[in-house]
């Protein structure tokens, strides 16, 4: 085993103090290097690193020049690419196609760091630079451009990434258990192919000899491309195999090639989390930047402590990359990564943060079982919470209370939003959450309030919002606490009238709020709300619905929440 580095080297000196010749496996990312878990290739790096393996680090490398992917010479094994934390496109432009003024994952939040597409043009330059070294795709944009999609930016269905850029493999989820498989195959000459968690692609003469064993094939990418009803079918046949449990592999044919999915890899245990969490980290940024990154700023005195998320809701990606089946951390490691905390100067005693995708889902998730093997649901809590689904939130609770516990820390705060129709099965949770863990607001995401709208999102009823916003509002009163709650909401969504946006405003009035920011929806690659977008189709119906295309007319769905 490798002694754990201070960071990971993003320089050849750096590479040298540690007595290395080169590197096994040399990871490229979009976002600047922040040592920190909540930070892709830290927490892949890191991972490699603790089973033995060299790893650097090339942060945001400048694509006009060749010098910046050699940095760090060729590795033994593969070169690694990831775009970052978000796909950059998005990273890149506002929901009304317009450019951003900042980027909270590059040094002093400013924008230019990572090219457009970047994982196209970074896999392009390291190909060049080193060939026929394997590369191996993962992260957001890779994770949710792995089949044939409709890019919103430019207005078609594209290929899988795995096609525009020929790497070698495609890691899609949080891709520690893959990324390690394949570095183990790599290192002992073993085929990369079959590794759950990860898609190849092969040529359509080769496939037809191939065993896959169990396997589905979706419409190919020439009919999803003209055809918007076989666009719509492939959404639908991949979010049924989404399930580590139940999930097959998917076969797409495009040309003379064909890509093959292999199914999730299982989520995570409790005492893999727990390793993987309580790594050397530094939790810092690395010393190479002298500006604050703001998105380490947001995160830095939180921890994340589940992963995963079973909401299902249409419009959102974590199914498609975290996977629906909740893993969290145990109680110990939870305490343990805060004492660590404490010794950081940034820490002022007020945890910000036990969260994740959806913070009170911590502990909670399937009861598993056989039921579990057969289920194809891609939502665990629409449109009703599963009778499988265990929603008792005394793990939650026991973790707030253990963190509140420990000396110095004189606030623990739930930032990472709530979701309420799961909150009110268990009031005792509500009760605890109002009276000592809400910092002034509460995120919390109806999203909408036009029922025609949340049967397309998969988002509860507006009944259970007002019950969860009076409960939480007479407890306040109760306890004397000044604290609100902050809505998100969601303009121009597939299927929304101005009516529906009228619907939103009334029950706003009604209930005295103005929220924060009202967010117009951004078609992002793979997800059924995008399918909605791109075809116009109701997909339990198949009927067509309208869609705000025009900027004008989302922006005007925004004014009626404004009032004007």
């Amino acid at each position: 085993m490798i002694e754990a580095a201070p960071f990971l080297p993003v320089t050849k000196k750096e590479m040298e103090s540690l007595g290395w010749d080169r590197c096994d496996i040399v990871l490229v990312t979009g976002d600047a290097y922040v040592d920190h878990p909540s930070f892709g290739a830290a927490l892949i790096g890191r991972y490699l690193e603790s089973i033995g393996y060299r790893v650097g680090v090339i942060p945001q490398p400048d694509i006009s020049s060749h010098e910046n992917f050699l940095q760090l010479g060729v590795p033994k094994l593969f070169v690694g690419v990831t775009s970052g934390a978000m796909d950059s496109m998005v990273n890149h432009y506002t929901s009304l196609n317009r450019l951003r003024s900042n980027d909270a994952y590059s040094e002093g939040g400013k924008p230019g760091k990572r090219p457009d597409r970047a994982l196209l043009k970074y896999v392009n330059l390291v190909q060049r630079c080193m060939p026929g070294v394997p590369v191996v795709i993962g992260g957001i944009e890779a994770s949710l451009r792995r089949l044939s999609h409709y890019d919103y930016w430019s207005d078609r269905v594209r290929k899988s990434i795995l096609l525009d850029t020929k790497a070698s493999i495609l890691v899609y989820g949080m891709g520690e258990r893959a990324a390690a498989q394949i570095a183990d195959a790599l290192s002992s000459g073993k085929d990369i192919h079959g590794i759950r968690g990860t898609a190849v692609y092969k040529s359509v003469n080769t496939l037809d000899g191939m065993d896959l064993g169990q396997h589905i094939e979706l419409p190919s990418h020439e009919e999803v491309t003209r055809n918007s009803d076989a666009f719509m079918e492939m959404t639908k046949m991949v979010e049924s195999e989404i399930s580590p449990s139940s999930g097959s592999t998917v076969v797409q044919r495009a040309d003379s090639r064909a890509v093959i999915v292999y199914p999730p890899q299982p989520p995570l245990r409790t005492e893999e989390m727990d390793r993987i969490y309580e790594l050397p980290y530094s939790r810092e940024p690395h010393p190479i930047y002298t500006d604050k990154i703001p998105a380490f700023r947001m995160i830095q005195n939180s921890i994340s402590v589940v992963r995963g998320c079973a909401g299902g809701c249409s419009f959102c990606a974590l199914g498609l990359h975290q996977g629906k089946m909740v893993s969290s951390r145990s109680r110990a490691s939870v305490v343990r990564e805060v004492e660590i905390l404490k010794g950081k100067q940034y820490f002022r005693g007020t945890v910000t943060d036990l969260g994740g995708p959806t913070a009170n889902l911590y502990g909670l998730g399937c009861a598993g079982g056989k039921a579990l093997e057969k289920c194809r649901r891609y939502s665990c809590l629409y449109p009703e919470i599963c009778e499988n689904f265990r929603t008792d939130h005394s793990p939650y609770i026991e973790l707030l209370e253990a963190v509140s516990e420990i000396s110095s820390v004189r606030n623990v705060f739930v930032s990472s939003g709530i979701r309420f129709d799961v909150a009110l099965r268990d009031k005792n949770f509500i009760e605890k959450l109002v009276k000592e863990h809400v910092s002034g607001y509460l995120k919390i995401a109806p999203e909408h309030f036009a029922p025609a709208v949340l049967k397309l999102m998969r988002k509860p009823s507006p009944e259970l919002w007002r019950r969860f916003k009076e409960l939480f509002e007479s407890i306040s009163i109760e306890t004397g606490r000044e604290q609100y709650i902050e809505p998100y909401i969601i303009a121009a969504f597939p299927g929304c009238e101005m009516n529906h946006m009228r619907t939103v405003a009334e029950e706003l009035r009604r209930q005295n709020m103005r929220p924060e920011k009202v967010q117009i929806f951004l078609p992002t690659p793979m997800t059924m709300a995008t399918a909605m977008y791109h075809t116009g189709i109701n997909p339990e119906t198949g009927i067509q619905i309208y869609v705000a295309r025009k900027p004008s007319h989302k922006r005007r769905q925004i004014e009626v929440i404004q009032g004007r």
